[in-house]
Parts: structure tokens; sequence; C-alpha cells
């Protein structure tokens, strides 16, 4: 897939998150649970299918790529298990804790998408100017 392609995959989706953030506070607690299994499974099938990517293509990943794709499924897997441990069982103030805690959690969670949208301008601007040093040297070695 193309760079531009797999950008404008990532708009619609970011949108498509924008939209259902803004619908999730008029929806009904059962029709909010489900939408927050769908996108658990979501997000877990999306994890897992990165996770055969870079499995697949190992040898041509920077080796620092796949460490941090196996530390951040293991961030992920830890993160879920302490919302299931924080969901059972509330009190009041326990579920006003942990309300507050996943408020947190969510804007962290979308700095850190958008610390990782950096890197990827950043990763597909140097692999665009390693094209074109590539190519400069192929253009030097065809005249010498």
């Amino acid at each position: 897939m193309a760079f531009s392609d797999q950008l404008t995959k990532l708009a619609a989706r970011a949108k498509e998150l924008e939209d259902r953030a803004a619908t999730a506070r008029t929806k009904q607690k059962a029709d909010l649970q489900q939408d927050v299994k769908d996108a658990r499974d979501s997000a877990q099938a999306q994890a897992d299918s990165l996770r055969q990517h870079a499995e697949d293509r190992k040898d041509k990943l920077s080796a620092w790529w796949d460490k941090l794709q196996q530390s951040w499924n293991e961030q992920m897997a830890t993160i879920r298990q302490d919302f299931d441990k924080d969901r059972a069982g509330h009190d009041l103030k326990k579920a006003e804790r942990a309300s507050e805690s996943a408020d947190e959690d969510a804007e962290f969670a979308i700095d850190y998408a958008y610390a990782a949208i950096e890197e990827a301008e950043y990763a597909v601007l140097d692999a665009e100017l390693a094209h074109r040093e590539a190519d400069d040297l192929a253009g030097a070695n065809a005249s010498s």
C-alpha cells in the first residue's frame, strides 16, 4: 500500500473515532458496553495484524520497530488487564477514581497516537530522502 493510501486510511480512521466519541455521550450504557467490547476486539485484531506484519517483514524492518511492536503488545495487555480489574466491584468512590483514570488514559492514548503520527511523518519523509539519495548515487554511477 502506498504511503498516501495509508495516510488516507489513517485520516478516515481518526475521523471515525472522533464521530464515535461524540456519539458515545448519548448512548445507553448497554450500547456503550458493546461499543467498548467491539473497540477492544478491533484494537486486538489490529495489534495481531501489526504483529504478523512485523513478523513477516522482520528481515526488512529495523530491529527497533520490531522491539517497539513487541513492547506495545505487552503494554496493551497490561493496560487491558488493569481496566478489567478497575471495572470489577466498584463502589462510588472507586468508580469515580476509575472514570478519572480512564479519562487520563484516553487523553494520553490520543497524545501517544499524535506522537506516532509525527514519527510516521519523519519515517515517510526519511524514506523519500533515502530513495532520492539512492537515485542520485545510481545516476552518478551511470555517468561514471
